[in-house]
């Protein structure tokens, strides 16, 4: 259990790719400190079958990332309680398709707050800590909409093109510390976030749910299948090991290889 003594904070984490990585972490030994949203007894559930898979607490904290302060809040209450967290998944995102002629205003402040400013004051809190001990690992859960954009996404392609940037910026800074700092990106995965876009693209498309399903999502990736959750972790836990302690500041595909066109 090569993470054990390591205290490792997943956002969002309560369901898809962030309570995959916590598990992925957690059965490596780390503590975990998990955020999110969803039914409160089925949150409890898995904290205390995490809490048993890693030997460690498992703590669980309803923060809104959406708000800056609750950023600082969090990570204040973790240092009180643990120290400072060792391994950041930045992984909390929303999404929301609509044309740009009609998309919110609120939408788009929303996205960009916790796709991209979460990570950024989560990074802030973190990083003086992480290279100070002279150890630790920061991953963001990216996007194929990092390097692509789609149309109706104009929201999450910026905040996901942003978070990259933010990483670079945050490698160059951390190099030579101890810290290396990552981005997964994603193609399709099945989860919550892809689910709920569904109806928001059969409207903005005109397309039935089948539709939807076999000529926007999958026909995009060569493989015709989803990425895993697991699959995710499995890199997330790889990227938390010392033979990945000079891979930093990179942006990491795992898309079915729908950017390889």
């Amino acid at each position: 259990m090569f993470l054990k003594g390591r205290i490792a904070l997943v956002t969002g984490s309560t369901s898809g790719i962030g309570l995959a990585c916590a598990r992925a972490l957690a059965g490596e030994g780390a503590a975990l400190v998990l955020t999110g949203f969803g039914d409160p007894e089925a949150i409890e559930k898995e904290r205390r079958a995490l809490s048993d898979l890693s030997g460690a607490e498992a703590l669980f904290f309803p923060a809104d990332l959406s708000r800056p302060e609750d950023n600082t809040a969090l990570i204040d209450t973790i240092r009180e309680r643990y120290g400072s967290p060792d391994i950041l998944i930045a992984n909390a995102g929303i999404q929301h398709v609509e044309p740009i002629a009609t998309f919110p205003a609120e939408k788009w402040d929303q996205i960009l707050a916790l796709n991209l400013s979460s990570p950024f004051h989560l990074m802030q809190a973190v990083l003086p800590h992480m290279t100070a001990k002279g150890w630790g690992r920061i991953i963001t859960t990216a996007s194929i909409h990092s390097v692509v954009a789609s149309a109706f996404k104009c929201a999450y392609v910026a905040a996901k093109h942003g978070l990259v940037g933010l990483v670079k910026t945050a490698a160059l800074e951390a190099a030579g510390s101890g810290v290396t700092v990552n981005a997964i990106s994603p193609g399709y995965v099945w989860t919550p976030l892809v689910e709920n876009q569904i109806p928001d693209t059969m409207k903005a498309r005109g397309l039935t749910r089948e539709q939807v399903l076999r000529d926007v999502i999958l026909a995009a990736q060569p493989t015709g299948q989803f990425v895993t959750v697991e699959q995710i972790a499995a890199l997330a836990l790889f990227l938390c090991r010392e033979e990945a302690a000079q891979m930093t500041g990179s942006n990491y595909m795992m898309d079915g290889g729908y950017t390889a066109r």
